[in-house]
């Protein structure tokens, strides 16, 4: 793989947070999804439900410098103050409890907020080219951890990716608007954020997000309905620009096709093929 060819370790991290929203053996399932596709990892997954100190520490280091606060406002109370998103993103936290007394009687269990600062964030995407974001204006203070205890995505993946040594992160699309307040989060950490590269999202025949509906839309489908893991990898190859055509491959034919240096991603969403 990439990651080996340029010197480096592939490693998988099971994000297991929201027990709530846990689906039995769904872990398990991805692992055995990810070896068949010839994707391997070379230590042990980590798994943030055994890391919530980390999580806690960090957010103790924050808040001692002042950039954790409490929030007792609910979604419907920001949905009303709030200014419209942006681009459908999600709504800016118009920063009603920034500066009430922290020591207050809550309405209810409060989640945890960073102070984020009126500035202009900006990195250089492996794709997309220079990204840029206003923290106040496009984001406001956001959750490091909700009113329930349940530490947020935002916060466990930098402490992750700065503890693990993550060089690159390659994901899709739509987590662009999460990447400039996680390269603020790692520096008001004491860390240097990674570099970060945004690939298109598969979408459905019509262009469409994938749905539970939508045929062949998971790799156990594909896999249990007869179509080995070459052309999957193939067509995957030459909708992300890896690859020039979308005959069958396997993963060492992609690395060998694309070399280390740097890759010239797709940017379209790339529609499952009719017929999968």
């Amino acid at each position: 793989m990439v990651a080996r060819r340029a010197g480096g370790q592939p490693l998988l991290r099971v994000e297991d947070l929201d027990t709530p929203r846990l689906v039995a053996g769904a872990d398990a399932a991805m692992e055995r999804d990810l070896l068949w596709l010839g994707l391997d990892w070379d230590e042990a997954p980590m798994r943030q439900s055994e890391r919530l100190a980390l999580y806690g520490e960090a957010i103790d280091r924050l808040s001692s410098r002042g950039l954790v606060y409490p929030c007792d406002c609910s979604r419907a109370e920001i949905a009303r103050l709030a200014s419209a998103p942006h681009g459908g993103e999600e709504t800016p936290y118009p920063g009603t409890c920034r500066e009430r007394d922290p020591g207050r009687t809550m309405k209810r269990a409060p989640s945890m907020r960073v102070r984020v600062p009126d500035e202009l964030v900006t990195y250089e995407d492996g794709a997309l080219g220079p990204v840029s974001q206003n923290l106040a204006r496009d984001v406001g203070d956001f959750v490091v951890r909700r009113g329930d205890g349940v530490f947020a995505y935002q916060l466990a993946v930098v402490v992750d990716d700065l503890a693990m040594g993550i060089t690159d992160v390659v994901r899709g699309a739509d987590l662009v608007p999460s990447t400039p307040r996680q390269r603020w989060l790692a520096q008001a950490l004491g860390g240097t954020p990674p570099r970060y590269t945004h690939v298109p999202l598969v979408v459905a025949p019509d262009g469409t997000r994938l749905q539970k509906r939508t045929p062949a839309s998971t790799v156990r489908e594909l896999r249990e309905g007869g179509i080995s893991r070459e052309p999957i990898l193939g067509r995957l190859a030459y909708g992300l620009g890896l690859v020039g055509d979308d005959s069958p491959r396997s993963p060492d034919d992609i690395v060998r096709a694309s070399g280390t240096g740097r890759i010239g991603w797709a940017v379209a969403p790339w529609r499952i093929p009719q017929g999968w």
